[in-house]
C-alpha cells in the first residue's frame, strides 16, 4: 500500500486545503495521472499519482485542511486494473459513514453507507437512517434518497417525523353583535400573523478557501499598513485600437498569439516606472528599496479566484512575449495549475476590471508593492477635441499608491505618462 502524502509546495507553505479528488475510491489510476487537487495560500495545483494502482482509500474529503506530510489517501499498487471498480456515481471523495439499517431475513442487521450530504439532511430533519431506502451504488444512502423521503412525508426541518403538516384554521363562527355601548371603547392592538414565507431559506456554510483567506489577509494588511490614495485619469483608446486592428491578423500569423491591450499597458507601465521609480519601490524597515527592473504582476481570474502571476523583467520583453506569457498564465489559472513561484515577487501590478464591465474602481495595492494600476471598460463618450465635441472610445484608469513613499505629484505624473504613451503609441518604440 502506497501512502498519498501532502508534498512540499514551497518554503513558506505549511498547510493546504483539499480542493477536489479527481479519482474515486476503487478506481484504477495510472502513474502520473492527476489524483487530487490541493489548494495552498498561493495557488491550486494537482498532485500526480506516484505509482499505478487502485485508489484504495480517501482519508480526507474536499474542504478539509492538511499540513505538509499528512497522509490523505492510499494507493494499492499490487492490484490489477481488472479488479478496479468504476467508483461511486456520487462523490467518492466524500467517505461514507456507517449507520444502522433494517435487519436482514436472518435477523442480523446490515450496515448502510450514509453519504455526508445525506447524513446532514437526516440530522436537519431528525430522521432515522433506517427509515430511508438507499438507492446509491453498494447500498449507499444518498442525499436524493433523504430528499425524496422528506417530500413524501411532507416533513419540515427540525420537526422530526412526528410533525404533521400545519392544518388550516377552522372558519370561525360569527358571534352575535354586541349590545350598543354608551361609551366609545379604547382602540385595541390587533396581532397580525403573516402567511408562511414561500420559497427556501436555506443557508450554506463552507470553509473559506486557502487562496481566498490569503487574499483577505493581504487586503486587510494593505489597508492597515499603508497610506493608500487613488488618483485617476482617462485615455483616448482610439490610437491603440486603430494600431491593434491594423496589425492584429499579421501579429497572430507571425507570433501565434493574439495582440491584446495588456501588452500595450504593460509596456506603458514600464516607461512610466522608469520616469517615476518611487512607484517601483517598497518600504523595507526604515529603508526605501527601489528596483531598477520591472516585474509586473497581471491580475487574472482563475478557477479558484483572482491570481497575479508575474512578468519577470518586463522591460526586456517584446509585445509577443508579453502576450504569450499572459495567455499561458490564463490557461494555467483556469486549470488551477499555476505554480507558487509564478506568483511570488512583483514590483508593480496591473488589474483589468474592464473585462468584467467595471467603469471605475479603486484597486488595492498588493503589499509590499507601492502601486497598482486599474484598467476599466472602454466606453464611447463625447469629449471636446480641437474645439469640437466628438465621440471617442475612452477608458478611465486609476493608480492606487502608498502615499508614504509616493507623492501626489509623482502619482499624477505616472498616470499622465501612461496616457501620453497610449494616445501616441509610437512613443513605445521611439522611447520618447
Amino acid at each position: 500500500m502506497v501512502e498519498i502524502k501532502v508534498p512540499e509546495l514551497g518554503e513558506s507553505i505549511q498547510e493546504v486545503q483539499i480542493s477536489q479528488w479527481l479519482k474515486k475510491e476503487g478506481e484504477w489510476v495510472e502513474k502520473d495521472d492527476d489524483l487530487v487537487e490541493l489548494e495552498s495560500e498561493k495557488a491550486a495545483q494537482s498532485l500526480p499519482a506516484p505509482v499505478s494502482g487502485i485508489l484504495k482509500k480517501i482519508a480526507l474529503p474536499p474542504g478539509e485542511f492538511a499540513t505538509i506530510g499528512t497522509v490523505i489517501g492510499e494507493l494499492d499498487e499490487s492490484a490489477s486494473p481488472e479488479s478496479a471498480s468504476s467508483g461511486s456515481s456520487n462523490s467518492a471523495a466524500e467517505p461514507a459513514v456507517e449507520a444502522a439499517a433494517p435487519e436482514t431475513s436472518s435477523g442480523q442487521p446490515t450496515a448502510t453507507a450514509v453519504m455526508p450530504a445525506a447524513e446532514r439532511m437526516l440530522e436537519e430533519y431528525k430522521i432515522s437512517a433506517d427509515k430511508v431506502v438507499p438507492t446509491g451504488p453498494g447500498g449507499r444512502l444518498l442525499k436524493e434518497d433523504v430528499l425524496a423521503y422528506v417530500e413524501k412525508h411532507n416533513l419540515r426541518p427540525g420537526k422530526g417525523e412526528s410533525a404533521e403538516p400545519a392544518a388550516r384554521p377552522a372558519t370561525p363562527v360569527p358571534a352575535p353583535p354586541p349590545a350598543p355601548a354608551t361609551t366609545i371603547p379604547a382602540p385595541t392592538t390587533v396581532a397580525v400573523v403573516s402567511e408562511a414565507m414561500v420559497g427556501t431559506r436555506d443557508e450554506e456554510v463552507k470553509p473559506m478557501s486557502m487562496i481566498r483567506r490569503t487574499i483577505a489577509t493581504r487586503l486587510v494588511e494593505a489597508q492597515q499598513a499603508a497610506a493608500l490614495l487613488t488618483t485617476f485619469n482617462e485615455i483616448d483608446m482610439k490610437p491603440v485600437m486603430d494600431l491593434r486592428n491594423k496589425y492584429k491578423n499579421k501579429f497572430l500569423e507571425i507570433h501565434g498569439v493574439k495582440l491584446g491591450f495588456m501588452s500595450f499597458f504593460a509596456k506603458a507601465c514600464v516607461e512610466a516606472l522608469k520616469r517615476y521609480p518611487a512607484v517601483n519601490s517598497e518600504i523595507r524597515g526604515n529603508n526605501i528599496v527601489t528596483r531598477h527592473y520591472c516585474d509586473i504582476g497581471v491580475a487574472i481570474g482563475g478557477g479558484k479566484g483572482l491570481v497575479v502571476p508575474v512578468l519577470r523583467n518586463c522591460e526586456n520583453l517584446s509585445f509577443a512575449a508579453i502576450e504569450r506569457q499572459i495567455s499561458q498564465y490564463a490557461d494555467l489559472a483556469m486549470q488551477n495549475k499555476i505554480k507558487p513561484q509564478d506568483l511570488e515577487g512583483g514590483t508593480f501590478t496591473i488589474s483589468n476590471g474592464g473585462i468584467y464591465g467595471s467603469l471605475l474602481s479603486t484597486p488595492i495595492v498588493n503589499p509590499p508593492q507601492s502601486g497598482i494600476l486599474g484598467m476599466h471598460t472602454i466606453q464611447e463618450r463625447p469629449i471636446a477635441m480641437n474645439g469640437e465635441v466628438v465621440i471617442r472610445p475612452m477608458m478611465y484608469i486609476a493608480l492606487t499608491y502608498d502615499h508614504r513613499i509616493v507623492d501626489g505629484r509623482e502619482a499624477v505624473g505616472f498616470l499622465k505618462s501612461i496616457k501620453e504613451v497610449l494616445e501616441e503609441p509610437a512613443r513605445l518604440f521611439l522611447e520618447v
